[in-house]
């Protein structure tokens, strides 16, 4: 069965709003074992969208639409779309009583523009919202299967989960199941070469790179008649990519470096600390994103000035003034000191030049200094990456993670 999404809205094709609906949906129809082809945005123009639904009808089993539902003016898609399968639009009442219901419960005054959202197509399945007021609805037509969902992420995710793929469900006998190997420490290109032959010859499972920012990961995705099945598929497969690419694999089916990290310290009871200077506070940032966090993170110091590296976390001023701050010697004692102040198992000190100036012949852009810090002693890694601020904060962060990883196994 072959799937296509439509979003619906101007502010997507004017770059205002990012389309991060269709990436939920496909996720969840690759789950369910439909084939997406296509991702369509048409603005709010009904003529336009009259058009885009008319190709989707000659090239999918299953259109699936985002936004265009809300009360305003603009909001057409379901006139539009109804118009197109030739369906009335009726007023459905529990649904207009939802909505009424909905503006009580919040305290606000309902005007009269919000029944609109109550017209459905005759004969549809209606699917609740229950995160906002605009109902989806879904009816099958000219053998095509329709979908209409809302456009704020928040109730097109809640719906499209609760109420469209339980919908969908018995649309096809067969199931997409992924496993995602997550890798850092080696490019997209470098994984692929030594993993050319599998991806190559492999047809179910299938397996795929991705660059992903700072690192890369491996999806490796069968077909069978259910999710069991296909796990079990995947299992040697996933097996023999870590067996390959070593210890560069720090998880498989994890979110992020800074997830897996989280849990682990967590799991042994250990304690972290950090002290940044280059990264501004960024990787304690991303440990911080991470709910239950406060279990192994103590705190941090983003020491970004030398007078406060020196009167916070107590380094030697001629140190920092012999060495210069940008030094594996100040990484370090940024490391060994905060870990001393917050009194943890492990800490981190990173310092360096993320640009885009600032640099020397002998100290270029990019360069950076991640120092961890644990009783066995002190490691301190040396990178260049570039001028890019970004990526030299956003890769600077990342190692030390990758650090802290492999570091925690030894404690």
């Amino acid at each position: 069965m072959n799937a296509e999404i439509i979003a619906v809205g101007t502010e997507i094709l004017l770059g205002e709003t990012i389309n991060s609906d269709a990436s939920i949906i496909a996720k969840g129809l690759s789950e369910l074992g439909f084939n997406v082809y296509y991702h369509t945005v048409v603005g709010d123009n009904p003529d336009r969208l009259k058009s885009v639904i008319e190709l989707a009808k000659s090239r999918a089993d299953e259109i699936i639409t985002t936004g265009g539902l809300g009360p305003t003016a603009d909001d057409l898609t379901k006139e539009t779309i109804a118009a197109a399968f030739g369906k009335k639009l009726l007023m459905d009442d529990e649904s207009l009583r939802t909505i009424h219901g909905y503006f009580e419960k919040t305290g606000r005054r309902m005007t009269q523009n919000n029944e609109k959202q109550a017209m459905l197509p005759e004969g549809c399945t209606i699917l609740k919202n229950d995160w906002g007021t605009a109902p989806g609805c879904a009816f099958e037509a000219e053998g095509k299967r329709v979908i209409m969902l809302p456009g704020p992420p928040r109730e097109c995710t809640g719906m499209f989960r609760t109420y469209a793929m339980p919908y969908l469900m018995d649309m096809t006998g067969e199931i997409i199941f992924s496993r995602n190997v997550r890798v850092f420490g080696m490019g997209e290109s470098a994984v692929e070469d030594k993993l050319s032959s599998m991806i190559k010859n492999m047809q179910n499972p299938t397996v795929a790179p991705y660059a992903k920012e700072n690192e890369c990961f491996l999806r490796v995705t069968a077909k069978a008649e259910n999710a069991q099945k296909a796990r079990e598929m995947t299992d040697p497969v996933v097996d023999e990519i870590c067996g390959i690419l070593g210890d560069v694999v720090y998880g498989v089916d994890v979110e992020s470096l800074e997830s897996l990290v989280v849990s682990e310290l967590t799991e042994r009871g250990l304690t972290l600390s950090t002290a940044e200077s280059c990264t501004g506070g960024l990787l304690s940032k991303r440990i911080t994103d991470i709910p239950g966090s406060s279990a192994c993170f103590r705190g941090g110091v983003c020491a970004y000035s030398n007078e406060i590296k020196a009167d916070v976390l107590g380094i030697d001023k001629k140190l920092i003034e012999e060495k210069d701050a940008v030094s594996p010697e100040v990484a370090s004692e940024m490391a060994s000191s905060v870990r001393r102040l917050f009194r943890t198992d492990i800490g981190i000190g990173i310092t360096g030049i993320a640009g885009p100036g600032g640099g020397s012949d002998e100290k270029p852009v990019g360069l950076v200094y991640i120092a961890i810090d644990t009783k066995s002693g002190t490691e301190v890694r040396r990178q260049i990456w570039g001028n890019a601020r970004d990526r030299v904060r956003g890769m600077a962060a990342s190692n030390a993670l990758d650090m802290i990883r492999r570091h925690i196994k030894e404690l």
